[in-house]
């Protein structure tokens, strides 16, 4: 009765059909948050956060500087004017206030950017290990798909043989060639046990990260292996090039890279370059990374150090000293 009642009044109906789509999304929410995340997608979240968070901060930080920048240059005025001293005394007040909240937010933002970087490494961790294990089950399901698709193979070089032993009538050629395949069908079985297990162990080195020393490869005729260079890992603070036989180096500025040791001493003396362990060479990674998905610097880039030709002139002014 109630049905037919609502069928005179379309808000009621309406209102209906509002509650049973509330309801469903409702459902659909609880579904969706009682799902337990992946380390990839939680570690997600919390760098959003932190870089959300990060970004207010460093406008709280802009305006507190801003706002230091003022009073000192209030209090420098007072001073120059010859203002009264209850009023300086006041002024400086205010500015060491300001200075303190500053130096607060300043070095809370230091700690901000260190954890960005912790999150950001630990995220990077986390996929290359999802990535290690969707290749690890991809290697394991070749091994299964091997070991299902071999009874298939040995029913059928099964049932080949037996068309041949048999048969009442011998021939030479078909005897020779049933225990040829009875031979092939053996080798193959002993083959499949073998890479199933090479497979299976790939699988392993593989979600423990060292994948790379897994089935064994045929050996290659040795070529006579190139010098190798020295190198130091250094950071760069211009962009610069380098010749390294027939190629030819171009890095970006503020990136982690192995310059060769004979171009190391005209690099750091014309800072240029600067070690890892530098205090600016932190700030500077804070502030720009480590450099490694940059691109490389144009050829007519104005800025670009030609550290070969810095070494030329240097030893040619030597020469002349």
């Amino acid at each position: 009765m109630f049905a037919r009642f609502a069928d005179y009044f379309p808000c009621i109906r309406i209102r209906r059909l509002i509650r049973q789509m509330n309801a469903i999304r409702e459902d659909f929410a609880m579904a969706f948050f009682k799902r337990k995340l992946s380390p990839v997608e939680r570690l997600e979240i919390a760098l959003k956060d932190k870089q959300v968070a990060r970004h207010k901060l460093a406008l709280q930080s802009g305006a507190a500087e801003t706002l230091l920048e003022e009073k000192r240059a209030e209090a420098g005025r007072l001073a120059i004017a010859g203002a009264a001293d209850a009023q300086l005394a006041h002024a400086e007040t205010e500015l060491r206030a300001v200075d303190e909240q500053a130096k607060t937010l300043r070095a809370t933002l230091a700690e901000f950017d260190e954890q960005i970087l912790a999150t950001e490494r630990a995220l990077a961790d986390a996929v290359s290990q999802r990535d290690r294990e969707l290749a690890a089950d991809e290697i394991e399901a070749m091994a299964a798909a091997i070991e299902q698709a071999i009874p298939k193979f040995s029913h059928g070089a099964t049932a080949l043989v037996e068309s041949i032993t048999k048969r009442r009538a011998s021939v030479p050629e078909a005897t020779r060639f049933s225990a040829n395949v009875d031979a092939v069908h053996r080798e193959i079985l002993s083959a499949a046990d073998l890479i199933c297990w090479e497979l299976r162990t790939l699988a392993v080195r593989t979600r423990a990260g060292n994948g790379n020393s897994g089935l064994p490869v045929i050996a290659e005729p040795e070529q006579p292996a190139a010098a190798e260079i020295e190198r130091q890992l250094i950071y760069t603070l211009n962009p610069l090039v380098w010749r390294e036989g027939s190629e030819t180096r171009r890095i970006a500025a503020f990136t982690i890279v192995g310059l060769p040791k004979h171009l190391l001493p005209v690099a750091l003396r014309h800072r240029h370059v600067d070690y890892l362990n530098a205090r600016r060479v932190q700030t500077l990674m804070h502030v720009h990374g480590s450099g490694q998905a940059q691109d490389e610097p144009r050829e007519d880039d104005p800025q670009l150090v030609d550290l070969d030709a810095l070494a030329a002139a240097d030893g040619a002014s030597a020469e002349v000293a």
